[in-house]
């Protein structure tokens, strides 16, 4: 695209901008290691670091575990095969809850998100998609195939909990590894699978030749379906037909209890198919060719046993043998699943194909280098690198068709080589999608052009989180303009980005119906400024607004109106960019001094300019998955700011200290009180960073390695909380390597100790020799060989190499980043 993009710094509050280095010799301890005389020693085949397990283990409710998905899967690819798992009366008996829905309230309930659970023990089926991570219990898990060895006596619709139509396994016969997974299940059947970005291919080997067969389950995606058709071709040995669902997160609110997306497949089989049946709710046809029918999604977004439809086919085999299954999928049509299936697939053997997703993944993989001798560290950092690259997913078909949110047939943009689906927006733009494109702008520059073309056929609205083929509205503020603003600032400007600001500023200053309406709120709100009459009248959102919470939405907007000044900026439109800088700061009008007796918070404020009522700064309740003691410090733009509302930086360090660690001295760094961090979920992911507003750049250094230390485990339950599409597992990558993108539409990165010897991600060459677990304190930096105490970086790396010598100490160098000069930079609005 032909525009003007400007790279440089604004007026910052507390530091010139412009400075990378700002800091004379003399004021710098110099000690820094002499650089190495051999090149860094970085690991290779990193693929075999990956444990695809880590994190599919956690409470069972599901809202504190990973809901990470093993199975066959390629870097971002749309086709995700994988077991779905089954209930056990053990694993209901975990959960009162879940097990009064199912046994008393006749309703179908997922496992788990993703379909996968590190406790259960009975498989239900192999689905052709999932979302990994999510917080919402279940979505996808289209069109489960499970084989099977027993008679069909009643329909697969009224097994409860599948104890019947299922199968037990043990994790000592369970094998995961990117771009593979096999099972052997206890009814002697063995499954092996891989994957391409469109199609998947199965081996089922079958001990016992009798009653071996393929139970097709069209209608069971993980919450239920509008519609599902299946068909067997005997004479071809095929299966087709399609799936029509939706309901993400159906069951907080009747907004998105709904159909938005149809998923085409087609099957084909290497050996006979001798017979064949179909069932449709509690009626089974023995013989029978084809079947029709939804689950539904009940009356509250949870579906009913007893509904949906599916065929099976019988199978021609000896002893031993192995039937072999390639499947195609499309959200377009029958035809282009056939074409990716024929495409993508060809002639290629299944073991051609896992070696060719393994490659995939090595080749990903292999963009973040590191240096060390600690495998476990290699396999949590290239596992959490893993999860990151699921997502967003590939959403266009081999001919560049793709299904788009206005349920027409598109085709790609001149610019891109793929549509992509799939935003957990609220999540994912904190650093998951700087992630992405920092190791491929290209495809950045694709995941911003899917977004635009999204929100072009959705009114002009721009989803929040979106579903294949629709958006759901989940969650709360404006993550795409914060995402279309990253993507442009870490280098993705690959598409047209002229027309997605002049969209992103029209809904920034343009309330529209959808911002004024209640439908969906507040969970699946439609508008993309959620009451922005009340952010233009008031500068602030109240608690009597169309939000799900007007403070934590004003934080969020705050965000959105910073990222969008410095897309402004980059644009060259001056006026933009100084009239959004004022905009984000509109976060100090819910900022009250006199919250509690003693300190003051980010508060709840009402139409008339009054506080919220009943405020408990320690309650988990009143604000968007967290409270005002976990809120009070996302404000990544303004740190500064922060600091001098709060009393200066002594009192900034002492909240933070107390939100960090008890009287006694002992860390929160995981779901105690809501008083403290909770450093596994979204509101909280920021706070370790804050401290290099104060000066203390070194706690900023002990908080991060800690929270690693702590939370991210070499183990089933290694993962704290939601993955959500792999933002919680990108932290990790960035806060391994000692960096993290705290600025909404910003490439700067700020500071902290890398916990590898060496590294390389882009074009930054980081080095740290002395790395361990007990030296995780930055005695010195040199930035391009130039000694530096700044506690943080511009973008210069983007264009250019930049390299970061560390040298570390087990104990604090507290000069560092410590005078006002050497912190990140801090933006705050004109003062008149």
């Amino acid at each position: 695209m032909n525009y003007n993009i400007k790279k440089k710094h604004l007026i910052a509050l507390s530091v010139s901008a412009a400075l990378l280095v700002g800091c004379s010799n003399e004021q710098i301890n110099t000690t820094t290691n002499a650089e190495a005389d051999t090149e860094p020693k970085y690991v290779t085949d990193v693929v075999s670091y990956v444990n695809p397990l880590i994190g599919t283990k956690g409470p069972f409710n599901h809202r504190q575990a990973g809901n990470v998905t093993p199975g066959a899967v390629v870097p971002f690819g749309m086709f995700n095969f994988g077991p779905e798992h089954a209930y056990t009366e053990d694993l209901l008996a975990e959960s009162e809850g879940i097990s009064k829905k199912i046994l008393e309230e006749k309703k179908r309930v997922p496992v788990s998100p993703g379909g996968y659970n590190y406790q259960a023990s009975r498989v239900k089926g192999f689905s052709f998609t999932r979302l990994s991570g999510t917080g919402c219990l279940g979505a996808s898990g289209d069109i489960p195939v499970m084989p099977f060895n027993k008679d069909i006596t009643f329909s697969p619709a009224t097994d409860p909990i599948n104890g019947y139509y299922s199968a037990a396994f043990s994790h000592d016969n369970e094998t995961a590894i990117p771009g593979y997974y096999q099972v052997g299940l206890d009814n002697g059947i063995n499954v092996q699978l891989a994957a391409t970005t469109r199609s998947g291919i199965a081996n089922f080997t079958f001990d016992k030749s009798e009653n071996a067969k393929l139970l097709f389950r069209t209608a069971y995606s993980q919450l239920g379906s509008g519609d599902a058709y299946a068909k067997v071709d005997a004479e071809r040995g095929e299966i087709t037909g399609y799936v029509t669902s939706g309901n993400f997160c159906g069951y907080l609110g009747e907004y998105n209890q709904r159909d938005y997306y149809t998923l085409h497949f087609v099957a084909k089989l290497d050996k006979p198919i001798t017979g064949s049946g179909a069932w449709k709710n509690d009626l089974v046809e023995h013989g029978a060719k084809s079947s029709k029918g939804g689950m539904g999604y009940g009356d509250n977004g949870w579906p009913d046993i007893g509904k949906g439809s599916g065929v099976w086919v019988d199978l021609g085999l000896d002893n031993g043998d192995t039937v072999q299954m390639r499947v195609g999928i499309s959200y377009v049509s029958l035809d282009n699943a056939r074409e990716n299936l024929a495409k993508e697939q060809s002639t290629y053997s299944f073991d051609e194909i896992r070696e060719q997703s393994q490659g995939a993944w090595e080749k990903e993989l292999s963009k973040v280098k590191v240096e060390s001798e600690d495998s476990s560290k290699l396999r949590v950092f290239y596992t959490a690198l893993y999860h990151s690259l699921f997502h967003p997913n590939v959403f266009s078909d081999v001919n560049g068709e793709y299904m788009g949110f206005d349920q027409k047939v598109h085709s790609l943009e001149p610019s891109q080589t793929a549509q992509y689906a799939n935003f957990s927006g609220w999540d994912v733009y904190r650093s998951q999608l700087q992630l992405v494109t920092l190791l491929d702008q290209e495809r950045g520059s694709d995941i911003a052009q899917s977004l635009f073309n999204q929100a072009n056929q959705f009114n002009g609205i721009w989803d929040r989180w979106t579903h294949n083929a629709g958006p759901t509205g989940v969650m709360s503020g404006d993550p795409s303009t914060i995402a279309i603003a990253n993507f442009v600032a870490f280098g993705a400007d690959n598409f047209d980005v002229n027309g997605a600001y002049i969209s992103l500023r029209k809904a920034a200053i343009t309330p529209t119906e959808f911002d004024l309406s209640e439908t969906g709120c507040p969970v699946f709100c439609r508008g993309q400024k959620p009451s922005l009459d009340q952010w233009q009248s008031l500068g602030y959102i109240s608690d009597q607004s169309n939000s799900w919470e007007g403070a934590s939405e004003t934080l969020e907007q705050a965000s959105s109106y910073f990222s969008l000044s410095q897309l402004a900026d980059r644009l060259g439109k001056n006026s933009d960019t100084q009239r959004f800088i004022n905009e984000a700061g509109y976060w100090r009008n819910i900022y009250n001094v006199s919250a509690t007796e003693s300190l003051g918070y980010i508060q709840g404020r009402n139409q008339d300019g009054t506080w919220k009522k009943e405020f408990d700064a320690f309650s988990g309740h009143l604000f968007v998955e967290g409270s005002p003691a976990q809120y009070l410090w996302m404000i990544p733009h303004d740190g500064a700011g922060l600091a001098e509302i709060l009393g200066g930086d002594d009192a900034m360090t002492t909240r933070l200290d107390n939100h960090f660690k008890k009287p006694d001295g002992t860390w929160v760094l995981y779901r105690d009180s809501a008083e403290y961090a909770d450093v596994s979920n979204q509101p909280s992911i920021l706070s370790p960073w804050m401290y290099l507003h104060t000066g203390d750049a070194y706690k900023t250094q002990q908080t991060v390695r800690e929270t690693m230390k702590q939370l991210w485990l070499d183990a089933p339950d290694g993962i704290p909380g939601q993955d959500d599409l792999g933002q919680m597992s990108s932290w990790y990558v960035f806060s391994s390597l000692g960096i993290y993108p705290k600025y909404p539409g910003r490439a700067d990165l700020v500071l902290s100790s890398p916990q590898f010897t060496a590294a390389q991600i882009g074009n930054l060459m980081i080095s740290a020799p002395d790395a361990s677990d007990e030296n995780i304190y930055i005695d010195a930096l040199r930035v391009n060989g130039k000694p530096s105490l700044n506690s943080w970086i511009g973008e210069e790396y983007i264009d250019k190499t930049v390299t970061l010598d560390f040298s570390l100490s087990n104990s604090p160098n507290k000069l560092f980043g410590k005078a006002k000069e050497n912190r990140p930079p801090s933006y705050s609005p004109t003062k008149s």
